[in-house]
């Protein structure tokens, strides 16, 4: 089924999330509250520590809070039972990962189309899609080449290639060029852009550079368990002089 234009593709309602180290019960997140709507680009900034991941694995399942609800396109995905919100996050959700996440022994091409294939559907079915992403991403001539053969730059491309090859509504990216050099990172970061925009995706992105932040629809800044709006990339940009 595809997404409602007329409702946020994620919404965060009061969740706070916290975390029991021995005695010490340590509160990440505090009441947040936050709406993101379909084809926006934006940006979670903060420090390393400060909940960006732990937003996003609330926003995909992989986490539950300890109170809240989390809404994708309408579904309380916080009231779906474990098995239910897995097939939901596989079917509905693409997750980028700051280490790639590739299986080593699979090919760039079996790496792909991996998750489809733990969907039910058949490699044949897949396979014309995968390489059609493969050729986005400029690794089509590398479909057969195994992931430490590969870049750090390559082996990210075919991760974004992974993340959207289920064609989900929603793609989270987690720091996605924080294991890349600058030039490298640049390069990354404008193919995600250019392809999620003319795909029509929400991308949002945790990250702890300012610099990426003015690219953004939307900046949110992380600070002491809340989010802070920032207003669009351009106007963060000119506040900090550049």
């Amino acid at each position: 089924m595809p997404p409602s234009p007329t409702q946020p593709v994620l919404r965060l309602e009061k969740i706070t999330k916290s975390f029991q180290e021995g005695e010490r019960t340590r509160t990440v997140l505090q009441e947040v509250t936050a709406e993101f709507e379909h084809g926006q680009f934006v940006v979670l900034l903060g420090p390393s520590g400060s909940g960006k991941s732990t937003l996003l694995n609330l926003a995909c399942g992989i986490e539950e809070p300890t109170s809240g609800e989390v809404i994708v396109d309408g579904r309380a995905i916080t009231r779906f039972r474990d098995r239910e919100r897995t097939l939901y996050r596989r079917d509905h959700i693409g997750f980028i990962f700051q280490f790639f996440n590739l299986i080593p022994t699979l090919t760039v091409l079996e790496n792909v189309i991996l998750p489809q294939e733990l969907a039910g559907k058949s490699a044949a079915e897949v396979t014309p899609n995968a390489l059609a992403l493969l050729g986005k991403v400029g690794l089509a001539d590398r479909r057969d080449t195994f992931p430490d053969k590969l870049s750090g730059g390559e082996q990210q491309r075919v991760a974004i290639a992974r993340a959207l090859a289920h064609n989900p509504m929603l793609i989270l990216a987690d720091e996605p060029t924080g294991n890349l050099d600058e030039k490298t990172g640049q390069i990354v970061l404008e193919l995600l852009l250019t392809l999620t925009r003319d795909m029509g995706k929400t991308l949002i992105m945790a990250t702890h550079s300012p610099d990426i932040a003015h690219l953004a629809d939307r900046v949110v800044v992380v600070d002491n368990g809340r989010l802070v709006e920032r207003g669009r990339g351009a106007e963060e940009q000119g506040s900090r002089g550049d």
